[in-house]
């Protein structure tokens, strides 16, 4: 089949395109620039930027499916997770429907819909809502989190000696590899108006993973708890300063308070043994 991946060189983006073309399928890449992923056949790359339709002009001209990974996850002083969470992602569901292209592929994050005052999320929930009225078959996933961005998170935490969490409460997580999940992906892609909350089949609190990142770098364990609001604090600091830098200290508050699990298990690999490999690189 031909698939228009959107995103295509992101982590993510990068796993579900080995996936497809190890899959036999051909691929339209849609990204803002191309990397060597170790890919050399079966695709075409085309540079676009989701926020500017004219962009994507005739990118799912004969598809069959499209699957987008695009969102917004790091600071931005310029951009915000409506213009490339939701608008840039409309923008693609549009030329799609243009196209005739029948079954769309979203991903998003778990409990996109709980939390309104969160940017990261509630756009991302806004889409959905888009894309399920918009008469195309759907399959939305909505992943619990990845590996490598929770060895991101505590990396830097636990090479100074301590890891701060939030609140009083244990809150858990079953995050799965990028790997993994972009093989249930391309497994799912035609599936018919599915939503999915997926993670791993290894289930951990944040207080389990410190201990195992701490344990994985040869240090003692030094964990520490900090007050919800003090991310309150810094939120509405950086709000006023209008560096773009709120909208990740709100997500980051809500995934480290937030359970994580999600009721959809898959994969082979395990992420306290991803966590002993990543120590030692």
């Amino acid at each position: 089949m031909k698939v228009v991946l959107a995103g295509a060189y992101g982590n993510l983006g990068a796993d579900i395109f080995r996936s497809l073309v190890k899959e036999g399928h051909e691929v339209v890449a849609l990204d803002m620039a191309q990397r060597d992923i170790g890919v050399d056949k079966n695709f075409t790359f085309r540079k676009v930027d989701v926020t500017n339709p004219e962009t994507l002009k005739g990118t799912c001209d004969g598809a069959d499916v499209v699957i987008t990974t695009v969102g917004l996850t790091k600071t931005s002083a310029t951009v915000t997770n409506y213009e490339i969470d939701y608008q840039g992602n409309l923008n693609l569901l549009n030329e799609a429907k243009k196209a005739g292209v029948k079954n769309f592929t979203y991903i998003s994050v778990i409990k996109a819909d709980k939390a309104p005052d969160v940017p990261m999320l509630h756009a991302k929930y806004l889409f959905e809502e888009e894309l399920k009225k918009s008469g195309l078959t759907y399959v939305i996933h909505r992943p619990t989190g990845y590996f490598y961005d929770i060895v991101k998170v505590f990396r830097p935490m636990v090479e100074k000696g301590q890891v701060t969490l939030l609140g009083k409460k244990p809150v858990h997580a079953n995050v799965i590899s990028t790997e993994d999940f972009g093989e249930f992906i391309v497994k799912h892609m035609m599936d018919e108006n599915k939503s999915y909350n997926v993670g791993g089949k290894e289930t951990y609190s944040y207080e389990e993973i410190a201990n195992m990142c701490f344990e994985a770098a040869g240090k003692p364990a030094v964990i520490k708890r900090a007050p919800e609001w003090l991310f309150d604090v810094l939120a509405f600091v950086n709000k006023l300063k209008k560096n773009g830098k709120e909208a990740i200290l709100k997500f980051s508050k809500w995934t480290l308070t937030e359970e994580m699990v999600g009721d959809t298990t898959y994969g082979d690999m395990s992420f306290k043994q991803y966590i002993k490999d990543s120590f030692k690189a």
